[in-house]
């Protein structure tokens, strides 16, 4: 009798230490807009627009945000952002958006936009992303901003912004 009742306090005991070790930690805001920032950027996620034709988040696939990325440091003379969602078990991860082959998009000059963006940016108005999907199993979004400074046009910089579940 002694030994069962060792044997299910201890098998009890081993449960409570490895069943929040196999809770699925998934990203999702408490608060919404959360906002990070460096002395270059301030990124902040919100909650998505809504409206006709705009996605919508699915249960169990994926919550929709926005994204709103504003210059407030020096001036720049070109700028690109860039977003990416991890995958559990896997170290690769992946875009949340992009342009697929054959694309009208694949035409237009990418350094002409990273000019174009940079120039609102300067003028004030910040990159807005209204709308965009993340996958439920995802825990963790990556904004990666890569950038060249006016006077140091050669020498591309990049900052990344980690938004987990924990934060």
């Amino acid at each position: 009798m002694v030994k069962k009742t060792m044997l299910a306090i201890s098998t009890l005991f081993l449960l409570n230490i490895v069943t929040p070790t196999l809770e699925a930690n998934a990203l999702t805001f408490d608060e919404l807009p959360t906002k990070q920032t460096s002395k270059q950027w301030s990124v902040q996620v919100g909650e998505a627009e809504k409206g006709k034709g705009l996605a919508k988040p699915e249960k169990g696939k994926f919550h929709t945000y926005s994204l709103e990325v504003d210059n407030i440091g020096r001036d720049v003379l070109s700028a690109e952002v860039h977003m990416f969602r991890n995958e559990p078990n896997s170290k690769t991860k992946f875009a949340l958006f992009g342009c697929p082959d054959g694309h009208p998009c694949r035409k237009i000059d990418t350094h002409e936009q990273a000019i174009s963006l940079a120039k609102q940016m300067n003028d004030g108005y910040p990159y807005k992303f209204s709308n965009f999907l993340m996958a439920e199993k995802a825990t963790e979004l990556e904004v990666e901003i890569v950038w060249t400074q006016k006077g140091s046009e050669g020498r591309p910089l990049k900052e990344t912004f980690t938004f987990t579940a924990d934060r």
